[in-house]
């Protein structure tokens, strides 16, 4: 069996956690880990089936479901960064106005097709498409990411014209133009927060892991992946 620390994440703390791993690896030079990311859905249903990791770093809803099926240990969260929502259309493209509630709201009704993530932003974004009354209106151009697939990507490729993600997950990617952030009235923030499996042999050090990319050492590269600490 591999000694290596394994850790599963959703995507869009992917290149977050590496750059983690890189800077703890620097005090901790025997320091073995293992990281697998994948869609955040995909991810709970992975440590739900009970595959052997050791730590998940998940949006929080879903990391304290996982504790209250006995999945992640009780007392082991660790809340690790926080998130928010950012509007992309394919580079070169025309920018809509996010200046206010109203203003996002008219871009969403005149894109012809739109994405957003299938994780907890995503399902914010839909109720809010309810509280506004266009869900109906907006069904049909709603493209759907298969799991894995930044809504990005969608958008470099033309095959959506506004699309909706973590800035995170969008601010790397080549060939869109991030508009900006969705105003802060109807921002969606997300919390990601990790803990340790129940069923992990490394608990000590997982634990120790977590509580690194919590700590102020790690502020810096949040920020610079579009995030800031969970407490900030």
């Amino acid at each position: 069996m591999s000694s290596a620390l394994t850790l599963l994440s959703s995507m869009a703390v992917k290149r977050l956690l590496a750059d983690l791993m890189a800077m703890y690896r620097h005090t901790h030079a025997d320091a073995a880990i293992e990281l697998t990311s994948i869609g955040g859905v995909d991810a709970a249903r992975r440590v739900a089936a009970g595959e052997p990791f050791d730590a998940v770093v998940l949006g929080a809803d879903a990391l304290e479901a996982l504790i209250a099926s006995g999945h992640v240990r009780a007392g082991s969260r660790i809340d690790i960064a926080r998130s928010g929502v950012a509007v992309a259309v394919q580079a070169g493209r025309a920018r809509p106005d996010l200046s206010s509630e109203a203003s996002v709201r008219q871009a969403v009704l005149a894109a012809r097709t739109l994405a957003y993530s299938t994780g907890p932003s995503g399902v914010a974004l839909a109720r809010l498409f309810e509280r506004w009354g266009i869900s109906a209106q907006i069904a049909a151009r709603i493209v759907v990411p298969p799991p894995g697939v930044p809504v990005g990507t969608l958008v470099a490729s033309g095959a959506v014209e506004l699309g909706f993600q973590q800035l995170s997950e969008l601010m790397h990617l080549p060939g869109i133009d991030v508009v900006g952030p969705l105003p802060a009235a109807i921002q969606i923030e997300t919390i990601f927060a990790g803990g340790v499996l129940a069923a992990s042999p490394r608990a000590e050090a997982a634990h120790a892991l977590l509580a690194f990319m919590a700590s102020p050492q790690a502020r810096q590269a949040k920020r610079d992946n579009g995030m800031v600490g969970a407490g900030e």
